[in-house]
């Protein structure tokens, strides 16, 4: 079984920055397709980024156009941790952010649906205040 659990979430102003951490307990850490969605309310979950396990220790990340040059995904493969620094924060990135997991290779558009994905964390809440 694998569990994920986020932190870092909060409120900060226009402009700021938030570094949010997941966790994950259970298998080979560094095999695992990891991403990050976000669900702003009364909206879908969106997909944010991406760090896709291509096999040994290759990975490649990816982010929706709407973050791309603000946010940036890293792990820790030591430690089992997947952060998401997230800089010049927007208010329309307000909401709730996911940790996810996949085990294995995705390819990079199965990798932005949340379908792809099998282990969720609880969520972690994003207020950014204009």
């Amino acid at each position: 079984q694998v569990q994920l659990e986020e932190s870092g979430g909060g409120l900060v102003q226009a402009g700021g920055s938030l570094r949010l951490s997941c966790v994950v307990a259970g298998r080979t850490f560094s095999s695992y397709t990891m991403g990050w969605f976000r669900q702003a309310p009364g909206k879908e979950r969106e997909f944010v980024a991406a760090r896709i396990w291509s096999g040994d220790t290759t990975y490649n990340a990816y982010y929706a156009d709407s973050v791309k040059g603000r946010f940036i995904i890293s792990v820790d493969n030591a430690n089992n941790m997947v952060y998401l620094q997230m800089n010049s924060l927007k208010p329309e990135d307000t909401g709730v952010y996911y940790c996810a997991a996949s085990f294995g290779h995705l390819m990079a558009a199965r990798a932005m649906g949340s379908y792809a994905y099998n282990y969720w964390g609880q969520g972690t809440q994003v207020t950014v205040s204009s």
